[in-house]
């Protein structure tokens, strides 16, 4: 796979940014974000939501409307602590970035280098209900197929059951060196927990560290993620917003839990971290990930991240596929990440905005489903450059 660094995309979304921050006081105010959501509470079609709006130098907006727990009458507030899902996965892959600018690792190398369990990795040939043919791939699957999602890696393998978090890392990656490959590396493109897993336990092998470990001592921590964790507290669960679904008549909500993971969230005993998307944050905590990645890797006078580590990790990765995604985030003038439940952050590089949208939805009933974009406007309406 060719790598294609774009250091001068990374200059434009910089530059972008910094416009954003240099604008005059803004004449609306900053409560009509709020006003265009807080319809869709109203009419019961979304519980809840936090709204933050950051450029490069500073969060510019954060809010929040509805409930974290309807039931309770428990109001949301702008540190409601949320399940982030899938937006862990560009979390690893920068964490992953930060060992490839030491020349620790090689995006380019076979993951067998580094996982020893991968030799011998066999591919699909052919499939049907009776038979199963696997041959050589053509070539191993390298550290770029996994952390892009164009590895042949399966989204999961079977023993990932009954909840996602239930196995030590190190378990879940040896089951997926024991999964044949789907398809050859680099020849399609298929959403695969298991290739970010794969990537976080690389992580481990070469820093001789817990994956969790690395992220709070190298990120977390210095960065000023405070409440990113596997693990919530108790006073953070208590804190956490309620999952809710649309209900059995499709035109109200329902309370739910978080399927993918195992009960009380708080458990260290049984609940493992799951790199591909198990982190709980903050919008706070989201922003100031975002923010670094706008700096060029950079927050605060600290380096994280060379430019050009954030350049490759921004721009596509999938060579000729038509997906739009680089490592660890989809592409395109919008770099970043959805979750399940309906959360998404990203850099919106032509508004030059940082934006996050955090709420706890299994499918919204209703009109639910536009709060999103009603934030996004409302956020450029704003906010964004002329």
């Amino acid at each position: 796979m060719k790598l294609i660094p774009s250091p001068a995309c990374l200059f434009a979304l910089c530059a972008t940014l910094s416009l954003a921050s240099s604008g005059l006081a803004q004449e609306k105010p900053v409560s009509s974000i709020a006003s265009a959501v807080q319809p869709f509470v109203e009419d019961q079609e979304l519980a809840g939501a936090v709204m933050l709006v950051a450029n490069k130098d500073k969060v510019l907006y954060e809010g929040a409307v509805g409930f974290a727990n309807i039931g309770d009458d428990k109001k949301m507030q702008t540190d409601s602590m949320f399940w982030i899902a899938s937006q862990s996965k560009p979390i690893t892959a920068a964490a992953l970035m930060m060992l490839v600018d030491e020349g620790k690792v090689n995006v380019n190398d076979p993951v067998e280098k580094y996982l020893p369990e991968f030799k011998g990795q066999m591919v699909i040939a052919e499939k049907d209900d009776h038979h199963i043919l696997l041959k050589k791939p053509q070539h191993p699957i390298t550290v770029a197929n996994v952390i892009s999602h164009t590895s042949g890696l399966p989204f999961a393998s079977r023993i990932e059951t009954p909840t996602l978090d239930r196995l030590p890392l190190a378990d879940r990656v040896r089951s997926y060196a024991m999964t044949p490959l789907e398809f050859e590396p680099d020849t399609k493109y298929q959403y695969s927990n298991a290739g970010i897993n794969t990537a976080a336990r690389i992580i481990e092998v070469v820093s001789g560290q817990p994956f969790e470990t690395f992220l709070q001592e190298r990120l977390f921590t210095p960065l000023g993620m405070k409440e990113a964790t596997f693990w919530p507290t108790e006073e953070q669960a208590a804190r956490i917003a309620l999952a809710y679904k649309p209900g059995a008549g499709g035109n109200d909500l329902e309370a739910t839990t978080i399927v993918q993971l195992q009960y009380p969230l708080t458990e260290h005993k049984d609940r493992y971290p799951m790199p591909a998307g198990g982190l709980f944050a903050t919008a706070e905590d989201l922003s100031r990930f975002y923010r670094m990645l706008a700096n060029g890797g950079e927050l605060d006078g600290r380096r994280y991240l060379s430019e050009e580590a954030v350049a490759t990790m921004t721009s596509k990765q999938t060579g000729d596929l038509p997906n739009q995604y680089g490592f660890g985030f989809s592409t395109g003038d919008r770099v970043g990440h959805g979750g399940a439940y309906s959360t998404n952050s990203y850099l919106d590089k032509k508004q030059g905005l940082i934006l996050v949208w955090l709420v706890q939805h299994a499918g919204f009933p209703g009109k639910g489903a536009q709060a999103q974009e009603a934030f996004r406007r409302a956020a450029i309406e704003q906010f964004g450059n002329p």
